[in-house]
């Protein structure tokens, strides 16, 4: 058979589809997690710790996940955020661990060095884990500077992807006191000052008497922060409805207007989907999605959608945005969009009757809590679209270039 001049085109165009599918093989640690509940809380602090967007950027490399309940006792230690980040680095090993390998470790042991040595901050070698097959066929985990005290032990493979990223459950936390040694607190860009001179007062106002609240935006500020604000007129219109929450359910409004992670109106514009936010712990998501049309960006709850109507500040690692309404998390509200009909609630919990010209209910956030169906998030299934039809658009390339190289050959 006689190959036609067109053949290096067609070999040029079979290895770039080669390479597009090969890019394809990138790993998302955030949506890697979210599939298994028992690591809810887990992954929320990767997130807010910016530690998520580094494990997506390594090629290789192991994440040791620890459940909700070891978690809960690494928070009781109420560390900074910034102190927090160095724990979980610990977390993290620069290397690809799969059950299989940590079965057959050559001499039954070796050293391994995490992300928290590759940040300098690591004083010596206390940012290396020491990984030992044990007696009865169980592999420890250990730091390098605790006396060969093993700390953890291997539970389960979760995910592996030979030899891109391994994720594996471990039973307790790793920790040293070089992790959790005090860091010096970055200046902090003063939030609330900076949104009180912007027309967002009102909403500044709010923070600064919730304490905690102000507080976990100030340690998220150096980290890398976006906030949205509604401005004076939407929250004064709103304060019936924020003074008839508990007040955790205060806190965790106001938490649900800030995203742990520094976003330009570019990166909103390109980075649409679904975005966890400083109020998301464990098994109550408070999320909600961001979508552009056009030039305008939108943030969509269950149970209203909000859009930003103004920049008040965009220079890394903050920006705030001004927004026309105050977003609803629906752990909190119950919406009465038509298209989505709201069950009676079961039981006997009061409700607020809304006023008339409202356009949602209010309930306290002591709610019943939703139905398994209810948990099945819009947002997750508008990700899970745009998933397919990026696949499909890869299938459509497939068919072309495919016939390219037919043609080119007959």
């Amino acid at each position: 058979m006689k190959l036609s001049p067109a053949t290096p085109l067609s070999v040029t165009l079979l290895l770039l589809l080669v390479f597009l599918s090969t890019t394809t093989n990138a790993h998302n640690i955030t949506k890697i997690l979210a599939k298994h509940p028992e690591f809810s809380t887990f992954n929320h602090y990767l997130t807010a710790t910016h530690l998520a967007a580094e494990i997506n950027r390594r090629q290789t490399i192991t994440v040791c996940a620890i459940d909700n309940a070891a978690m809960n006792e690494l928070l009781e230690k109420h560390l900074p955020t910034y102190t927090l980040k160095n724990v979980l680095s610990l977390h993290v090993f620069a290397d690809y661990f799969g059950a299989k390998k940590l079965h057959q470790i050559t001499k039954g042991s070796t050293l391994t060095a995490t992300m928290f040595q590759a940040t300098g901050e690591a004083p010596g070698t206390s940012g290396y884990i020491n990984i030992t097959n044990m007696k009865g066929g169980k592999v420890g985990f250990a730091n390098e500077d605790n006396d060969g005290h093993f700390a953890a032990t291997f539970v389960k493979s979760v995910v592996e992807m030979p030899y891109n990223i391994s994720v594996i459950q471990i039973s307790h936390i790793l920790t040293s006191p070089a992790a959790e040694a005090p860091v010096a607190a970055p200046s902090d860009l003063n939030v609330t000052t900076l949104m009180a001179n912007q027309g967002c007062k009102a909403f500044s106002d709010l923070l600064k008497s919730h304490s905690d609240v102000s507080k976990t935006f100030a340690e998220n500020v150096q980290s890398g922060l976006t906030v949205f604000c509604p401005s004076d007129g939407v929250i004064n219109s709103f304060m019936p409805k924020f003074k008839n929450l508990t007040k955790d359910g205060q806190s965790s409004l106001l938490l649900y207007h800030g995203i742990p992670v520094y976003n330009s109106m570019g990166m909103l514009k390109s980075n649409n989907g679904l975005m966890n936010t400083l109020a998301t712990e464990g098994h109550n998501k408070y999320d909600f999605t961001v979508q552009n049309d056009g030039d305008d960006v939108t943030l969509k709850t269950k149970v209203v959608t909000a859009t930003i109507s103004g920049t008040l500040y965009d220079e890394e690692p903050l920006s705030v945005y001004k927004i026309d309404k105050v977003l609803l998390p629906r752990e909190l509200f119950k919406g009465t969009v038509a298209e989505e009909p709201a069950p009676a609630p079961k039981g006997s919990k009061k409700k607020k009757k809304a006023k008339k010209g409202d356009d949602e209910d209010v309930e306290e956030d002591g709610a019943p809590e939703t139905s398994p169906e209810d948990d099945e998030d819009p947002a997750d299934e508008s990700a899970n679209l745009n998933w397919a039809t990026s696949v499909k658009s890869t299938g459509w390339l497939v068919t072309v270039v495919l016939s390219i190289i037919c043609v080119a050959i007959v």
